[in-house]
């Protein structure tokens, strides 16, 4: 076999490797959603505080890298032993659980979804925001909080995963807690960068997720609302203060949605109804990402 040939075989096994763990981890997280919410990063913290006597870009490449090495290295090491392949694949499976929390997306979207009233819908909603934001009860914010949710709690950690394998996906987690966790003490310099860098890593996800929500639900006006946010801000938006083109146009989406009702303000307005819509859309997405790697596997396979 052809040396070309046989990095591709191998880079199509280790894809579809990847795809059986984020298989095995979505399933388990449906029929156990509490699962994300294994924090398990009590040794990150320690180590964040430890190096305080760093700061600013220093500070963050220090807090990331120990990990992300002692990741590789436990990798590494699973492979000298018998049965490697099974053994990296739990580990695997273990990291992806991690990387999916520290909060359970689908039970914070139930809670608020099986709340009786509308104070209490409010108050569950919070769990979906970041960042401190306030999530109001309306359709509008409340599908911003949703979409910007799934893309830090599912859709990021998914492609850092299939592209990096473990070590991207904890890259992704960790930087996100490093950036948006307001417990963690951090010099002003260290909290910049680190929120910087994880709106970076958000970028690609972020860009997908959007032509994806285009392509399951209203293409027009996602797209639209992903040119005019793109027309509008500051070339360093995207990295300074997130991706508010996903924001834009998931409510770009729900607005649509509400606008071609049929009639009834009740039943356009209904924000219940808005949050099903768009938990179906954004599982319908996930589907499609998923769909797109197996077939990449299939291809490459009969290659």
């Amino acid at each position: 076999m052809p040396y070309n040939a046989k990095h591709l075989r191998k880079h199509i096994v280790i894809m579809a490797i990847r795809l059986l763990v984020a298989l095995i981890a979505l399933g388990l997280l449906h029929l156990q959603p509490r699962l994300a919410c294994w924090r398990g990063d009590g040794g990150f913290r320690r180590w964040v505080a430890q190096i305080s006597d760093t700061s600013g870009a220093g500070r963050v490449a220090l807090a990331l890298l120990l990990p992300l090495a002692l990741c590789a290295l436990v990798i590494w090491l699973l492979g000298l032993l018998p049965l490697p392949a099974l053994l990296q694949l739990i580990f695997a499976l273990a990291v992806l659980l991690f990387c999916f929390g520290p909060h359970a997306y689908e039970a914070d979207l139930e809670a608020v979804l099986h709340a009786p009233d509308d104070v209490r819908r409010e108050a569950a909603a919070q769990a979906l925001g970041e960042d401190g934001e306030y999530v109001a009860w309306r359709a509008p914010e409340l599908g911003e909080a949703i979409a910007l949710a799934a893309l830090r709690r599912r859709f990021g950690v998914v492609l850092w995963f299939f592209l990096l394998g473990p070590v991207g996906a904890l890259l992704y987690r960790l930087a996100r807690t490093l950036g948006r966790d307001e417990s963690l003490t951090l010099d002003p310099a260290a909290r910049a960068i680190a929120r910087q860098f994880a709106n970076i890593l958000d970028w690609l996800p972020a860009q997908l997720l959007v032509f994806t929500l285009a392509l399951v639900g209203h293409w027009e006006a996602v797209i639209g609302a992903w040119r005019r946010w793109h027309h509008l801000a500051r070339p360093d938006d995207w990295y300074r203060n997130g991706p508010g083109f996903l924001a834009a146009a998931a409510r770009a989406d729900i607005l649509t949605d509400i606008e071609g009702g049929d009639g009834y303000t009740e039943e356009r307005i209904d924000t219940l109804l808005e949050l099903r819509r768009l938990r179906s859309a954004l599982l319908r997405a996930l589907l499609v990402w998923l769909s797109v790697v197996a077939l990449i596997v299939i291809a490459g396979w009969w290659r």
